[in-house]
């Protein structure tokens, strides 16, 4: 069945020809999506002139330093003068990928350890790398046998099937199945909700922690690749860890000779209000995916980050297990690059990670205020500028709020000016890492209104 997209929606009239990402193509055809027509500093505006205050980067937390980096746009411009494109496959290079490496290793995660980088157009490539290079490395190693993962319920690491095997939402596996073989999850260690009631947050760090490791011993810790997780899950339900989770787990992995790869397609950059999300729990991992802020949403470009020892035992092979027989077209791509290293000077002058921090404190305590007056709110949580609500019908119980109730709140959340990503339950913000108080108190009121009109 077409259906007929109306001129409001910014398409003319007649059949779309667009499938969506996460969405239904018949709900494409009946229902016309929003339709974004431009974007200045942390606002964006619709077909219709309507503008709203952009408290998502673009509802997947890409755009941190706002819609109007014009240093961005001359570097992207400037590059696409001198090269346009070149493959970096094996014998070719480029100055901004080179530069770039040279950036992320000296300038933002040599505190973690990292000592390589694997340029890819994004973050599910960037997590897809990590998984086989961590497989590699092993046989590197001449352990063959190394080659399953662990990964934590309500994590999200993108759409390939080998990040969507370590998803554990049904929503993104079902239609999929039988996805990679050889992925294990455990519980997340969420106080909020949980299989083990525990309200306590050290407590119940130290139970999931313990799940890894009874799940490594179960499976023979010699069969185990790697544990890949988020520093804070995101689409999975964004649950900010107790204190001693981080630490534990990398415990763990070290005494059992299991690789740690943190997926920090979100958190790098400043989100957290750390330069990375490891940073916030001074845990250094084998492995680090970043992609989204890395050119604040400008161009698509992701990277994975090697440590020392994992790159040493690679650089060190002599034989063709060590040969990398993976990459893509786009690797290293010499625009992406320059937006990205014009990114990056951006967010290190203006210190990004230090107004996250401070705007997502004043966040989450205007948020708490409304969970004292609004029953609706179940929980609270966030870490710098990423921060969900959870909705309910009821705290006792903690039953999801229903999706049509939710849409409503959705509605006049963004009839008071302000976008917000909502889903069944619950409203996920990530404003730019730019925003100021008072897009901060806009943000609240409007949400405050959303919830009062229920």
């Amino acid at each position: 069945m077409t259906g007929v997209l109306s001129d409001d929606a910014g398409h003319g009239s007649g059949e779309s020809y667009f499938w969506h990402p996460m969405g239904h193509p018949a709900e494409t055809q009946t229902k016309p999506p929003l339709t974004i027509a431009s974007a200045e500093d942390v606002h964006i505006t619709d077909s219709s002139g309507r503008r709203l205050l952009d408290a998502t980067s673009g509802q997947l937390s890409v755009v941190t330093l706002g819609y109007s980096a014009t240093e961005i746009k001359k570097a992207i411009a400037a590059q696409l003068d001198v090269l346009p494109y070149h493959t970096a496959f094996r014998g070719y290079t480029n100055q901004p990928a080179e530069e770039l490496s040279r950036i992320l290793i000296e300038d933002w995660f040599a505190p973690e350890g990292m000592a390589r980088v694997f340029f890819s157009s994004g973050g599910g490539d960037a997590v897809e790398t990590a998984m086989r290079l961590s497989r590699q490395y092993w046989k590197i190693q001449g352990a063959r046998d190394r080659y399953k993962f662990i990964a934590l319920r309500n994590g999200y690491h993108g759409t390939h099937f080998g990040g969507a095997s370590l998803n554990s939402k049904a929503a993104v596996r079902r239609n999929y199945e039988p996805l990679l073989a050889g992925v294990y999850h455990i519980p997340t260690p969420w106080t909020y909700r949980n299989p083990f009631d525990e309200e306590d947050p050290i407590r119940l760090g130290e139970l999931c922690a313990r799940m890894l490791e009874e799940e490594i011993i179960f499976q023979g810790a010699d069969t185990i690749a790697a544990f890949v997780a988020e520093p804070v899950t995101s689409a999975g339900g964004l649950v900010v860890p107790p204190s001693n989770f981080w630490p534990l787990v990398r415990e763990i992995c070290t005494k059992h000779g299991v690789l740690l790869i943190a997926d920090e397609v979100i958190t790098a950059f400043g989100r957290t209000g750390y330069e990375c999300g490891s940073r916030a729990w001074n845990v250094k991992p084998d492995l680090m995916t970043v992609a989204k802020a890395i050119t604040s949403g400008y161009f698509p470009l992701g990277a994975t980050l090697i440590n020392r020892r994992v790159a040493e035992a690679f650089e060190s092979s002599r034989d063709s297990v060590g040969t990398i027989g993976h990459g893509y077209t786009y690797s290293g791509h010499p625009v992406g690059c320059a937006a990205a290293l014009a990114a990056s000077r951006i967010a290190r002058r203006q210190r990004v990670w230090e107004n996250a921090r401070e705007r997502g404190t004043e966040l989450l305590i205007g948020l708490e205020r409304l969970h004292q007056k609004h029953s609706i709110i179940g929980d609270v949580r966030g870490k710098g500028l990423m921060v969900r609500i959870d909705l309910v019908h009821d705290r006792k119980t903690k039953t999801p709020l229903d999706p049509a109730t939710t849409a409503r709140i959705y509605e006049v959340i963004t009839a008071e000016g302000v976008m917000v990503r909502a889903s069944e339950s619950s409203i996920g913000l990530s404003p730019a890492l730019i925003v100021e108080r008072s897009h901060i108190e806009q943000i609240v009121d409007a949400i405050d209104q959303g919830l009062s009109r229920v």
